[in-house]
């Protein structure tokens, strides 16, 4: 159970702390009463029913809760022989992008993803999950090497925005993202980008294309952050402005399926991934294995062409009837 709370917590925090009463008494007098059975699923239902009904500015919070698993825990609990790869080739080893090649059930894969540290000394190492340049360079510069080995790449996308430093952006931030873009959407080896807590930015969208782009159900996926959006609309971003700033940006799992601009939400266990890192595993590993499987199946030209149009797609609407056209030879 974790310690930290979130603020639309409380009532879940209260019938915990009911409930470890009750199952410490339960426990001295040699058994399991029906008032504690009746609290743990009065605490289930409550649990649900709130996590039903968060507000994108509540989902952004269980995004960033400290204790949500982040891409080396995942490479712990799901992934075997996980093999380490480091550095740019050009400037250093950024911290805050991993890379390396591992093994999901019965495929090799290249594993890329965001980390953004547990403690004060993690998030330090790894600068709270933004990378430099040389973590997209290093990304790209690994991603090429596994089409080279025919391995399919996944990405585990977990940041609040590349880094903004000045020292960044003068090694080439932004080229090297939108080179990566350009990059991705031609690599002949099949790309499946997962989000699983925050997805800020061109920080996000440097690792983020893929044949299957998937979201954890409370993670988010956003051209910018809440509070940037707040800074930006109304020159201040306090708690009124950030939660309309979270709302106008439709950044959910949620909304953005109905945008088409992902292609499913991995449900998380009951109270989010927090609460069970381990269940949490082993649900993305089977969305995994399946993409796998399901990739594997398809040819080539076929694959890079389904990829191209997926994106070509994204932000293409139709309101309304269309209006009229004349034809020549028709009037």
């Amino acid at each position: 159970m974790s310690k930290y709370k979130l603020p639309f917590e409380k009532e879940i925090q209260e019938m915990e702390e009911l409930l470890a009463r009750l199952e410490a008494m339960a426990d001295e007098q040699g058994g399991t009463s029906e008032e504690v059975r009746c609290i743990r699923r009065e605490l289930t239902n409550l649990t649900r029913k709130i996590y039903t009904n968060l507000t994108p500015w509540d989902t952004i919070l269980v995004s960033r809760h400290p204790d949500r698993p982040q891409t080396v825990d995942y490479v712990n609990m799901i992934f075997d022989e996980f093999v380490e790869l480091h550095g740019d080739r050009a400037i250093g080893d950024d911290r805050a992008m991993r890379s390396g090649f591992a093994r999901l059930g019965d495929h090799r894969v290249m594993l890329i993803g965001h980390q953004k540290g547990h403690n004060l000394k993690e998030k330090s190492e790894c600068l709270f999950g933004c990378a430099h340049p040389e973590g997209y360079r290093k990304a790209l510069n690994k991603m090429r090497l596994a089409e080279k080995f025919n391995l399919p790449i996944i990405c585990l996308i977990d940041t609040p925005g590349a880094y903004p430093g000045i020292g960044a952006e003068e090694r080439g931030q932004a080229q090297l993202i939108a080179n990566n873009l350009f990059e991705m959407a031609s690599l002949e080896t099949p790309i499946i980008c997962i989000v699983i807590g925050e997805g800020g930015s061109g920080g996000a969208l440097g690792i983020g294309i893929g044949d299957r782009v998937s979201m954890l159900e409370f993670a988010y996926y956003s051209v910018i952050s809440p509070e940037g959006c707040a800074g930006i609309l109304w020159k201040e971003a306090n708690y009124e402005t950030k939660r309309l700033a979270a709302d106008a940006l439709k950044l959910t799992s949620r909304d953005l399926f109905k945008l088409h601009i992902i292609d499913e939400i991995i449900p998380e266990p009951l109270g989010a991934a927090h609460r069970d890192p381990r269940q949490m595993g082993n649900i993305l590993k089977a969305y995994l294995l399946r993409y796998l499987r399901d990739l594997k199946l398809v040819p080539l030209e076929e694959l890079l062409e389904q990829r191209y149009q997926k994106f070509r797609k994204m932000g293409v609407f139709d309101e309304g009837e269309p209006p009229a056209v004349a034809v020549a030879g028709n009037q």
